[in-house]
């Protein structure tokens, strides 16, 4: 069966987020108000072919923690489903 594998990547909360700084000044300068916070990050979507939902999950993480990844100054969150 084919998943679609959604992976989204965050700098961790402890850590300057640099662009996320430069469109919140953007943001301002534009005169738009009540934005609190920015944070920039990537997401990443995968075509993983395997025998369950689990096992897709499992080949996402290791993709994840080897290289789509710096779990130094970043997080991820995986969501699995059946592939439309």
């Amino acid at each position: 069966m084919i998943y679609a594998v959604h992976i989204n990547i965050m700098p961790l909360k402890e850590l300057l987020d640099p662009q996320g700084k430069a469109v919140m000044s953007g943001l301002s300068n534009l005169g738009l108000r009540g934005v609190e916070d920015v944070r920039i990050g990537k997401h990443i979507t995968l075509q993983i072919e395997a025998g369950s939902a689990e096992a897709a999950q499992k080949i996402a993480e290791e993709a994840s923690q080897k290289l789509l990844a710096n779990q130094v100054m970043e997080h991820f969150e995986i969501t699995v489903a059946p592939a439309v």
